[in-house]
């Protein structure tokens, strides 16, 4: 409604400018050859202002004609660039829904109409690889490193050929060659996997330092490599040099409060040096936020030579009464049990005895049965329901359990491959003896579980 009276108020003010232009006074006298012409003002002028519309428009005509050619061209061009687009959308999709056959058809219709474009050489190139025509790949590859724009590209999917042809120097080159032009995720991974994996933590630490980390999850997981890296360092030198290995694991600390295996480690040191205050204190707070039992383990024995008295002590004023959780409650049953205080380590148990008992809560519960009353029958019922019990806790990676933290996991060299958990089906790294000591008279075996996560118990009674 409202663009219609636009409309006619428009259209009224044009009518009333066309009547006040012709009805202007006076009059123009015009002589071309020999003829004489004295039209009235506003229609000479009404005349000229239409004569040089119809030349703007015949001009217009003209360079439309003479531009048809180019104009033509351009469409062709355009269309054939709609059509590449067309197939390199296509031709994406279908490699990635696993059709590498029309994708490699794809780009090669898309080179066909675009013979410069990039992305379709790409395209080609990851196609080929795909279908395992390795030379093919590694010939596109080679061609798109030149440029600039596509290098990075390039040399991610030769360092994936390379990967899938178990040629892992020739694609540790490429993440080098890649970190060199940017630092690309993928690149910066495989350069600190291979120096983590050969143990150069210095190097492995300035690469992590040049890494660039802008969200808040970049950030808190650079510092998380930062304080496995500085842990490492320090579970290498503390053999042969604890004061620099606690420097390492304080930094580690700095970055990663929380972190067991440096806490562990720069406690154990203090410990050693006489600073059994400051390693409880450590110890103290690290437990607070973990409740990790070799935390608990570390700070009962944080004197050296103290007795098994005075260790129960110190881990009853670590933990609360009841134990609050399977974890705390064990750790205080085997302190209770080290100092012959039977009913102590069987109160801290009686919570957590139920069908889901792990194994070492079975064990220790065999252990106080034959301590305190001397009952080879519960104990040896204890025994059996060890070989059913589900396991505990330990350090797991990739299939196998070690009994302390790593840096690395042993099958795929992989930075912060160990976590604190239930093994599923793993194998311990080494054969190590029971958590729990069973008790007099009674001999268990409990080997290392097997690839499919059996395990077997033996037992046998005097």
């Amino acid at each position: 409604m409202i663009r219609l009276a636009l409309w006619i108020v428009f259209s009224l003010v044009v009518a009333a400018g066309i009547a006040w232009l012709i009805g202007l006074p006076g009059t123009m006298t015009l002589e071309v050859a020999g003829y004489r012409m004295q039209p009235r003002l506003g229609v000479a002028a009404a005349v000229s202002i239409g004569l040089i519309a119809l030349t703007i428009l015949v001009w217009t005509i003209v360079r439309r004609v003479i531009d048809a050619p180019r104009h033509f061209a351009r469409m062709a061009r355009e269309r054939r660039r709609e059509r590449a687009m067309v197939a390199l959308s296509d031709g994406f999709i279908a490699l990635s829904a696993g059709d590498a056959h029309r994708a490699r058809r794809l780009a090669r219709d898309a080179r066909s109409s675009l013979p410069e474009n990039a992305a379709a050489q790409l395209l080609e190139a990851k196609a080929d690889l795909a279908l395992g025509n390795m030379h093919a790949a590694r010939e596109h590859y080679r061609a798109l490193i030149a440029d600039r724009r596509t290098a990075l590209a390039a040399l991610s999917g030769l360092y994936e050929q390379a990967r899938a042809q178990g040629r892992h120097d020739a694609a540790l080159t490429f993440a080098q060659k890649a970190v060199a032009i940017a630092p690309a995720p993928w690149a910066s991974e495989a350069v600190l996997d291979d120096l983590t994996r050969r143990g150069q933590w210095q190097a492995a630490l300035d690469h992590l330092s040049a890494e660039p980390a802008v969200s808040r999850e970049d950030k808190m997981r650079k510092r998380r490599k930062q304080a496995l890296i500085e842990t490492a360092r320090a579970r290498e030198a503390e053999p042969s040099e604890p004061l620099r290995a606690l420097d390492h694991a304080l930094a580690a600390l700095k970055l990663l409060p929380d972190f067991v295996p440096a806490a562990l480690i720069a406690a154990r040191i203090q410990s050693n040096r006489g600073e059994a205050r400051r390693a409880m204190s450590l110890l103290r707070r690290v437990w607070r936020a973990t409740s990790h039992p070799d935390i608990a383990a570390l700070y009962a024995a944080a004197v050296p030579g103290a007795s098994a008295v005075d260790r129960l002590k110190r881990v009853t004023e670590l933990i609360d009464q009841p134990p609050p959780n399977r974890a705390a409650a064990i750790v205080l049953a085997r302190a209770a049990v080290d100092a012959f205080e039977w009913s102590t380590a069987r109160n801290a148990l009686a919570p957590y005895v139920s069908s889901d008992a792990t194994q070492a809560l079975c064990l220790l519960m065999a252990e106080i049965e034959e301590g305190q009353s001397g009952d080879h029958g519960k104990a040896r019922e204890w025994l059996s329901r060890a070989v059913r019990a589900p396991r505990d806790p330990t350090w797991t990676a990739d299939g196998l359990t070690a009994e302390e933290w790593e840096p690395v996991s042993p099958v795929t060299g992989k930075l912060d491959a160990f976590e604190w958990r239930v093994p599923i089906g793993a194998t311990g790294l080494q054969r190590s003896p029971a958590p729990v000591a069973p008790p007099s008279g009674t001999t268990v075996a409990v080997p290392a579980g097997d690839a499919t996560g059996s395990t077997a118990l033996a037992l046998s009674t005097r």
